[in-house]
């Protein structure tokens, strides 16, 4: 199953928003920026995998496990907000399950989860 284009954030002032306005949690795999938006429907992700963490086909790896994480957390994530998440580097050595906990830690730190 793949993520459908609207939960997913693409333009830059969308990411710069979420930057200069919303919270920021933090583990030693992710930064998570949530920015809430009350007129949402559903959440929306931004993804951002820094060079430094590998070539193309690593990068490709690792937004793929995070949009399936997501994916999978679907029903436990409020849904008003958009959700810019940042890779670390310990992330290129990660599985599917790994990652998922990582980023569900991090929401729980952002009290994000729904209860």
């Amino acid at each position: 199953m793949t993520m459908k284009k609207e939960y997913r954030v693409k333009k830059n002032t969308d990411f710069q928003a979420a930057f200069k306005k919303g919270k920021s949690f933090a583990n030693r795999q992710f930064v998570v920026y949530s920015l809430k938006k009350p007129e949402q429907k559903h959440f929306r992700i931004g993804l951002s995998v820094s060079k430094k963490l590998g070539n193309a086909v690593m990068r490709n790896q690792i937004k793929r496990y995070i949009r399936q994480a997501f994916l999978e957390m679907e029903n436990e994530i409020q849904n008003e907000y958009d959700y810019i998440i940042i890779a670390r580097k310990p992330v290129t050595e990660m599985g599917l399950q790994e990652i998922k906990k990582s980023l569900t830690h991090v929401l729980k730190l952002s009290k994000v989860l729904k209860a």
